[in-house]
């Protein structure tokens, strides 16, 4: 099994196994319809996610990330696909209980360790919870606006594509 060593700005010599073949093996109920570097390319967090991690993921994932300037605070809501900010602080994510504390950076951070094959069975299982009650989001866009209209609902569907769903076919 292949270890990772993380030294970022969140966590120091923080190590996990990869236990899958990236991208492969993922629980039958869990079926994101994005990958994390096609999420980055899209433009999801305002930029600003993930930009001290590159040394953690495969290189290709950031060729063509859109992310935020390092040289300001910060994020950048026209970097996101949609144009608009539909991020919540990370203080009401650590207010709520949303984070977990192998990944102080939250869903995404799980997700991008999950694709490349950590697993960790419990906090897997309330990760992948968390993202189908997101799909939640998905039918309200679909009741609400018409296929193809991406004026309609634009933080909903970036929120959306920020959990994996391609809001941008609804």
């Amino acid at each position: 099994m292949k270890k990772i060593i993380v030294n970022d700005k969140m966590q120091k010599r923080y190590r996990y196994e990869l236990a899958e073949p990236v991208g492969k093996n993922f629980a039958d109920d869990f079926k994101p319809e994005l990958t994390p570097k096609e999420m980055l390319e899209l433009g999801v967090f305002g930029g600003r996610y993930m930009r001290d991690c590159v040394k953690e993921f495969p290189t290709n994932w950031f060729k063509k990330a859109k992310f935020h300037s390092k040289n300001t605070s910060g994020h950048s809501p026209k970097l996101n696909y949609f144009g608009v900010d539909a991020s919540q602080p990370l203080s009401v994510w650590k207010k709520n209980g949303w984070i977990y504390k192998e990944d102080p950076r939250g869903w995404f951070q799980w997700y991008c360790r999950y694709y490349i094959g950590r697993r960790i069975s419990e906090e897997d299982r309330r990760q992948i919870g968390r993202w189908k009650s997101f799909k939640r989001h998905l039918s309200a866009v679909k009741n609400n606006c018409k296929k193809g209209d991406n004026g309609c609902r634009p933080k909903q569907k970036q929120a959306l594509l920020h959990w994996a769903y391609d809001s941008r076919k609804i």
